[in-house]
């Protein structure tokens, strides 16, 4: 049997692209078992693929806080140990940076990378024992998906296929169908105004929607309370889980975010949604790959309008309909 290890800790929408290898594994050689390495506020992702036999958790980010601590050198030590139970027949590092690169070191197998013009990190191949020359240009999930098929011995071929299954009913249902505003990112450049998702939502309440703004931080709930204000049905929930949140992603009947990891994780889900592009690029990282029920708008450092996104909604909505 095959063992595949998956290196590819943050950040999480890009741990949705990556997951799209998955599903070309298990059709190209049933039977391999793939672990995958996650940070660990986003190990819960790769835990809902069926495909995935076993999460790693790293804590990169909360160690480099404290490196010289006995808490951080014992943390550490655990996840060494639990990284080298297996020895894997392949080692897939799609980080593209030197962090990862020093994580798919501490796994015992064969490491395979992207080549010097095809990384971000160039000095990260210096880590890997075989590279593969993948364009830079091509989609993150198309990127990931033909590392995989050089390593295995496989062709790549048709669009992305995700095996992401949430379990249960969304915690934060309002009990009528429902559209998800994901309004929050980690960049300011990112963001819609604010008035934009106002009449964006109030839209969603005349044609008999349920509107709910999730949010992962105080700034973030203050916005989601400023945008729903006055809006019938509208929803600020408690904080989720990302477990909850996939759950009530994938219930939704339409889901509009700005380029954020949990707008990406919504087409993989195969749910209707319209993607907010402002300063970044689609190209390499949009939803639409993921097919007819997922639409990009703007981007290049163009803010789409409102009439555009309403536009995009219909249009993924009549491809998609949801029973």
């Amino acid at each position: 049997m095959t063992a595949v290890c998956v290196v590819r800790p943050s950040s999480l929408g890009d741990i949705v692209h990556a997951l799209a290898l998955v599903d070309d594994v298990m059709r190209a050689a049933p039977g391999t078992t793939i672990d995958w390495v996650a940070e660990e506020a986003f190990a819960e992702l790769p835990a809902l693929s069926s495909g995935v036999r076993r999460v790693v958790p790293v804590a990169l980010r909360r160690w480099r806080r404290t490196p010289f601590t006995r808490a951080t050198w014992h943390e550490m030590r655990a996840f060494r140990t639990a990284l080298r139970e297996t020895r894997y027949d392949a080692i897939l590092d799609l980080q593209e940076q030197v962090k990862g690169a020093l994580v798919a070191r501490t796994a015992r197998g064969v490491r395979h990378g992207f080549d010097g013009r095809s990384i971000r990190e160039p000095i990260a191949s210096l880590f890997d024992d075989v590279h593969h020359r993948v364009p830079k240009a091509l989609h993150f999930a198309q990127r990931c998906r033909q590392l995989a098929g050089a390593a295995l011995g496989y062709a790549v071929d048709g669009p992305p296929r995700w095996r992401i299954a949430p379990p249960g009913h969304p915690v934060a249902s309002p009990g009528r169908p429902y559209a998800v505003a994901l309004h929050a990112t980690s960049r300011a450049g990112k963001l819609w105004p604010e008035d934009r998702w106002r009449s964006l939502l109030a839209t969603f309440a005349q044609s008999g929607l349920a509107c709910i703004a999730p949010w992962g931080n105080a700034a973030e709930r203050e916005r989601s309370a400023r945008i729903v204000t006055g809006i019938d049905h509208a929803i600020v929930p408690d904080r989720q889980s990302l477990t909850a949140l996939a759950s009530l992603l994938a219930a939704a009947e339409l889901v509009v975010g700005v380029d954020t990891g949990l707008t990406h994780l919504a087409a993989a889900l195969r749910t209707p949604v319209v993607a907010i592009f402002t300063e970044t690029d689609a190209t390499g990282a949009g939803v639409a790959i993921a097919g007819r029920h997922a639409r990009d708008v703007g981007g290049n450092g163009r803010t789409p309008t409102l009439d555009e996104v309403l536009a995009a909604a219909g249009e993924v909505s009549r491809h998609a309909p949801r029973c």
